[in-house]
């Protein structure tokens, strides 16, 4: 027997609801669990702000010599010091093509693998106490260490604190440094948010493979089934000659009624979310525009280069003043400057010879700048405020937590891809690129998924009163629909 098309509709969204409502039910309550607690993470500002300082009357050896001492001569990309691994000052070394090497500033020795002791060393200087600390072992990955940025410290250390919120912190089994935190409120919290909401139960297990897969074929089936809803909602609704009853709506049922009411007035902002929660995976790589990586060389214009007659750390903090969190090696327009990074505020650039602070040239930064990409610039524009494109979000959120200055500058540039890249005139650091495809990927994934709109994130408690009817009122859809479809197959059974 062939069905009329709309029968298949009708079965459609019915079956596919029944299979998919408690899984649309589970994403609008830990969705708005999300907007206050979010998957644990360790912002720079609570990293440096838990770095002891460095002082300028500790024995430091210059970098060129503690790095001749550890047989490190391979060009450097990075080099930092700072007393974030075991408590003692070290230096982080990464030199070009390989890992991250740490080094003991005192004595110039490569330090071993990361041990328990090492690990429990680390967590004490973070709390600032070694009272009350608990090793809880060594993991690859558990339900909070899914962060694909965490790769390059595997194996984590985790040791809980004798706090009052049993804080766990994750530390790096490749370089001691504390990589990530979660009081027991977050990590609580998270079984109904994050750890749900993104299907993290399908993480570090048998189903890893097929995570994004999952994730990407539920949400398609979500957007299906609302479309169908959707379409037969508005095919039951009598707008202008009601029922025989009186209604609008040709269901006696409440449940049914309840269901069918809900879904017009909530359909659209259930499928702009899944829709816009499936953008979020970039699926089939539609956001990956094939713009080739920014061209850093022509920002630092040279090497990594360090002398024995440089500047010493100790010079280095004396110029500084106290509280100096981390001491950072970096080569900018062809010159070595040091940042000077206290617990708050813009890190301190030095000249890394005299140790003299030092302000980077805007004009020569504007044409170094300009080779970031191998076409002409079209513009550059000076942010003095956040816009629609550089914004900051709760350090909570997902794509929150990270540093955004003010003032830096959008330089436009005139290519096939129509690439902006934002730039901190302050240190020459790169703080972002975005493409056309990218840009793209900002509307249809944070502004519809997170609401990421500039006039609302300022007017909070607009913003949460916004997100939590709409969330709301998809529940009241969901909810209604797991309970018609728990009836149904209770009949079906009997």
């Amino acid at each position: 027997m062939r069905l009329h098309p709309k029968r298949w509709l009708y079965l459609t969204h019915r079956w596919l609801g029944i299979a998919l409502c408690a899984f649309f039910a589970m994403w609008f309550v830990s969705g708005m669990v999300m907007m206050y607690v979010g998957y644990p993470k360790l912002t720079p500002a609570e990293r440096l702000q838990h770095l002891p300082a460095l002082h300028a009357a500790a024995p430091l050896l210059p970098p060129a010599q503690a790095l001749e001492r550890a047989g490190i001569t391979d060009p450097l990309k990075d080099l930092r010091l700072a007393a974030a691994s075991g408590g003692r000052p070290v230096y982080f070394a990464t030199p070009e093509g390989a890992g991250v090497v740490v080094i003991d500033a005192t004595h110039g020795e490569l330090l071993p693998p990361v041990d328990t002791a090492w690990a429990l060393a680390s967590a004490a200087a973070y709390a600032g106490s070694d009272q009350g600390l608990a090793y809880l072992g060594s993991i690859d990955e558990d339900a909070f260490t899914h962060s694909r940025g965490l790769d390059p410290h595997r194996p984590l250390h985790r040791v809980q604190l004798a706090d009052a919120d049993h804080t766990w912190l994750y530390i790096s089994g490749q370089t001691g440094e504390v990589v990530r935190d979660a009081t027991r409120t977050e990590r609580l919290w998270n079984y109904a948010g994050a750890w749900i909401h993104w299907l993290y139960p399908f993480r570090g297990n048998a189903f890893n493979a097929y995570w994004t897969d999952i994730v990407n074929g539920l949400s398609i089936a979500g957007i299906a089934v609302a479309l169908a809803g959707t379409a037969v909602g508005l095919m039951r609704w009598r707008f202008t000659r009601p029922y025989r009853s009186g209604a609008r709506s040709p269901y006696p049922g409440r449940m049914m009624r309840w269901h069918h009411v809900t879904g017009l007035l909530f359909a659209l902002v259930t499928i702009t979310w899944i829709f816009s929660g499936l953008m979020s995976m970039n699926p089939w790589r539609i956001f990956d525009s094939g713009a080739p990586p920014l061209r850093t060389a022509a920002l630092q214009a040279g090497p990594l280069a360090l002398g024995m007659q440089d500047a010493t750390p100790q010079a280095l903090l004396r110029a500084a003043g106290s509280s100096v969190r981390e001491l950072r090696w970096q080569p900018v327009l062809g010159r070595t400057m040091v940042f000077a990074q206290a617990a708050s505020g813009a890190a301190q650039p030095f000249d890394a010879g005299t140790a003299e602070p030092l302000a980077i040239d805007p004009e020569a930064l504007r044409a170094a700048a300009a080779g970031l990409v191998p076409s002409s610039v079209a513009r550059i524009d000076t942010l003095t405020d956040y816009d629609l494109y550089y914004y900051a979000r709760d350090a909570h959120t997902m794509m929150g937590g990270s540093d955004k200055p003010l003032p830096i500058w959008r330089i436009v540039f005139d290519d096939p891809h129509a690439t902006w890249v934002h730039l901190d005139p302050h240190t020459g650091r790169v703080l972002g690129q975005l493409d056309s495809h990218r840009r793209t990927s900002r509307w249809l994934f944070a502004m519809l998924h997170s609401w990421d709109w500039l006039p609302l994130l300022e007017r909070r408690p607009l913003w949460d009163i916004t997100l939590l009817v709409l969330s709301l009122g998809g529940l009241l859809l969901s909810g209604s629909g797991m309970v018609i479809g728990w009836r149904r197959l209770r009949r079906r059974r009997v």
